[in-house]
């Protein structure tokens, strides 16, 4: 049941207790030895028939003079309608007086303002349910912009993700090396899990993890013994039972590939990863040389900016990220709730 509707029942349920108990309780006390009369000589159905009056009141003004004339700015008719609406109840409460013996002129002073009283909850009642349906679709709006973001972003992954993943591929095809096959048969088994077992969900901690194993065999068959990769993770039984966003963690090793592997001593890439009390901790580290700003790619960051905008639409308050680059060192440590 959507939250739109279990709020309409909820509504419907409590003026229905209302309602009832505003047109229940002057038969309290009232038998028929006493002629369903109230102590100061009013007829109970009149009190009856009095409340129904005003429970029309409440609903017209609130479902239909207030939203046709009120919210189209059309003062002028609202006044009148909202006039002619309270006027019309007393006059019809005024003849209804006609029906009944004389009753005790004090008792009007309940009588007849009451329907201002109704009046007044009315227009309250249509403020307040106009808020909180502004409020709602807000929310709405909100979630929908977050989720086309949301789309956005992970579309921005795979490409981004490939054109590395290509530019190695060719390497090896130059190199006509035999370790282009096992790359390509790793390369269907990253595209399969990018294509078929991310799409609009998160994933099992566990099945990201391999997906990042893959690409680190990817990458070993790729560089072979020019590169150290010093990968090591960390996790207890009960890591197998978290989901996290998928492709979350990859962009941070892509980047320490794209800058570390270039450096001039020996290359190494430092990543750890592990998970305690629903915590996980991710570790990447490499060593860079400073490049002159007219030679940086423009792609330069795209991932890591992607990352970051996932991270602040899905994590918001439940992780951090810290990145440091002093002396020639690129540095990440995030720490995320997992689910």
């Amino acid at each position: 049941m959507s939250r739109n509707l279990q709020s309409r029942k909820g509504r419907v349920i409590l003026h229905t207790v209302i309602w009832g108990a505003l047109l229940l309780w002057p038969y309290y006390g009232t038998t028929a030895k006493n002629g369903y009369y109230m102590m100061d000589g009013v007829p109970v159905s009149f009190i009856t028939i009095t409340s129904l009056i005003n429970i029309a009141l409440f609903y017209i003004h609130a479902y239909f003079v207030y939203p046709y004339f009120f919210n189209r700015r059309q003062w002028w008719l609202y006044i009148l309608a909202t006039a002619g609406l309270i006027v019309g109840s007393l006059r019809l409460k005024g003849y209804l007086l006609s029906w009944y013996p004389p009753i005790d002129v004090s008792t009007y002073r309940f009588i007849f303002p009451s329907s201002i009283v109704f009046f007044i909850f009315s227009f309250i009642y249509r403020v307040v349910i106009d808020q909180e349906r502004v409020s709602r679709l807000l929310k709405e709006k909100q979630a929908a912009q977050a989720l086309t973001e949301l789309k956005f972003l992970r579309s921005q992954v795979s490409p981004h993700f490939l054109f590395n993943v290509l530019t190695n591929l060719v390497s090896l095809a130059r190199k006509k090396s035999d370790k282009l096959e096992p790359a390509l048969i790793k390369l269907s088994e990253l595209l399969r899990y990018m294509l078929y077992d991310t799409q609009g969900k998160r994933v099992r901690l566990q099945t990201e993890i391999e997906y990042l194993d893959n690409y680190l065999d990817l990458q070993r068959l790729r560089f072979g013994d020019d590169l150290d990769i010093d990968n090591r993770t960390e996790l207890g039984e009960e890591a197998l039972s978290y989901i996290i966003e998928p492709m979350l963690l990859i962009p941070f090793v892509e980047n320490a590939f794209k800058h570390g592997v270039g450096y001039s001593g020996r290359p190494c890439i430092f990543i750890r990863l592990s998970v305690a009390e629903g915590t996980l901790t991710f570790e990447v580290k490499n060593r860079f040389e400073v490049e002159p700003a007219d030679t940086k790619d423009e792609s330069s960051g795209i991932g890591l900016g992607n990352v970051i905008s996932r991270l602040n639409l899905l994590y918001r308050n439940k992780y951090t990220l810290s990145i440091n680059d002093a002396n020639n060192v690129f540095h990440i440590i995030l720490t995320l709730k997992l689910l």
